[in-house]
């Protein structure tokens, strides 16, 4: 029984143990002409089953896997709106954007 005011819980803990809560998908966000190349601006990236290859993402990893276009090192990345390396280790949930490279003067 809940307390007055209280919420409930999204997750019973028996379900999690039981391993049947599914990871949150990373939310893939391109900005400029990434977003116009592409021909998109966001979607989400279900997160991989424990134990296969690509339980460790890195943004580096899905820029290939999506085959973006432009060159990777020249693009900036940022997770959880927060610059980032292209190798940083990825977590279920994560905002994940790639922004092109900026000039001006």
């Amino acid at each position: 029984m809940l307390a007055r005011g209280g919420a409930a819980p999204l997750l019973s803990v028996s379900t999690m143990a039981q391993g049947t809560a599914t990871p949150s998908p990373i939310r893939i966000r391109l900005f400029a002409s990434l977003r116009e190349q592409a021909g998109w601006a966001e979607q989400s990236w279900p997160w991989p089953e424990p134990g296969t290859a690509g339980a460790a993402l890195t943004p580096h990893d899905l820029w290939d896997a999506l085959a973006l276009p432009g060159v990777p090192g020249e693009v900036r990345v940022a997770i959880n709106q927060q610059f980032a390396a292209a190798d940083t280790p990825l977590q279920p949930g994560d905002e994940l954007a790639f922004l092109p490279p900026i000039s001006g003067g």
